[in-house]
């Protein structure tokens, strides 16, 4: 019978504990480690708890991954004893403190024991982190580095509790953390700080957005969302896409940063958002015409010279959603640029770019169902908006004069009834 056998086999880590002269890397050269470990076994978790032992997890050059690992493990009592101590929460902190670029693998090491602390023990390690002055301005140093923007990015998520995470949020705020940011968006910026900066507002602006649907009825606005919206960070962003030279990589930055346009009543459009970008039209306009220079594409359908490339495909994105905003002053500054008409020129001229077609699809659908309205009890109402009625005119102009357009229109209207 199977019970008459032990088919148990004990861990060869039991055994090496046994030992009185047992060392962290003799523990950490066993397969197996990281199992028990998480699988919570006494002798092994008392061992790793003493000081010498998570100082020595902590080194840059023994083990880093398996240290990472076990010291990631979400042992309760690893958690604690890292929270709790300062000296130890100092040696993990002083690994900011290193010059640039930082080590990646490393950095993410860090980056994952410091998450996890900041998820299990919010309260401590926020004042801890409070409490360094500098802790703001290694992040801005090393937001270049992938883990670091993650490690930021982490400040706002993980903790759940309302009050705590309203509190970080009004710190980093304090801080100048959009202003900081915004600043390295660009041209002139390494391309991964300008890349991770980018990145790290688009974030900001999607966690804020989320929590506004979340918690709709909070007390507290969030003041990065708030600080972000403010007219001269919107203008500065600006300053830096038109620079003296063109950069697409800041383009799209913008167009992903700034999408005025959005379906759901939590998000609402700030004026200062449309008024800084109304100003700017013009600019995005000649961009249409005029993109960064781009090499001859060779395809199998021909050659395309410039092909349409990223910057003008998130310029049409941006004017979609400026369209979606049904804002008159908007609508009007774009029938005087004739924005839609160059739109629907590069609709013909780039037969077999679906990317391109979809937004404009999107920006024909909107105005074809601007101007009416679908009311509670399923009549069709006039929304009585000039500039709708205007745009809405222009681009039926458009297809007097170009009938080919009307085509364009009307293979859209379609999709516009799903709109109205």
């Amino acid at each position: 019978m199977f019970w008459k056998f032990d088919l148990h086999s004990s861990s060869h880590i039991d055994t090496l504990l046994e030992r009185e002269d047992v060392t962290l890397k003799e523990l950490m050269d066993e397969e197996d480690v990281l199992q028990e470990c998480k699988a919570q076994n006494r002798k092994l978790i008392e061992f790793l708890l003493k000081s010498e032992c998570l100082e020595d997890l902590k080194i840059r050059y023994k083990y880093p991954n398996i240290s990472c690992e076990l010291l990631t493990s979400d042992v309760s009592q690893i958690n604690d004893r890292l929270g709790e101590e300062e000296s130890l929460l100092m040696k993990l902190y002083s690994f900011l403190l290193n010059e640039s670029p930082l080590n990646p693998l490393l950095a993410s090491f860090f980056s994952k024991v410091l998450s996890i602390l900041i998820s299990r023990k919010p309260e401590q390690i926020v004042d801890f982190l409070k409490k360094k002055q500098d802790f703001v301005d290694l992040i801005i140093k090393h937001i270049g580095t992938s883990a670091i923007m993650d490690l930021l990015l982490r400040l706002l998520t993980c903790i759940e509790p309302p009050q705590p995470r309203q509190e970080v949020l009004n710190w980093l705020n304090e801080e100048r953390i959009i202003q900081r940011l915004v600043e390295i968006v660009h041209p002139s910026q390494d391309e991964d700080r300008h890349s991770n900066a980018s990145q790290s507002l688009c974030e900001i602006i999607r966690l804020s957005r989320d929590q506004m649907l979340q918690v709709q009825n909070s007390s507290e606005p969030d003041p990065l969302l708030a600080t972000l919206e403010k007219q001269e960070i919107i203008e500065q962003l600006l300053s830096n896409i038109f620079h003296k030279e063109k950069n697409e990589s800041a383009i799209v930055t913008f167009s992903s940063i700034c999408p005025p346009g959005m379906s759901h009543s939590a998000y609402s459009v700030n004026k200062s958002v449309l008024e800084a970008i109304k100003a700017r039209l013009a600019s995005f306009h000649e961009l249409l015409l005029e993109p960064p220079k781009k090499s001859v594409m060779k395809t199998t359908w021909g050659v395309l010279d410039p092909p349409v490339g990223n910057t003008r495909l998130n310029v049409i994105r941006l004017i979609s959603s400026l369209l979606q905003t049904n804002t008159n002053s908007v609508n009007l500054e774009l029938i005087e640029l004739t924005s839609i008409g160059v739109i629907l020129d590069m609709f013909f001229k780039y037969t077999w770019n679906n990317f391109l077609h979809t937004q404009v699809e999107i920006c024909i659908a909107l105005i074809l169902a601007s101007p009416f309205e679908s009311t509670e009890n399923g009549t069709i109402t006039d929304q009585d908006s000039a500039g709708d009625n205007l745009l809405l005119k222009h681009v039926s102009c458009a297809s007097v004069y170009n009938p080919i357009y009307s085509l364009c229109a009307y293979s859209c209207s379609s999709q516009s009834k799903l709109l109205v």
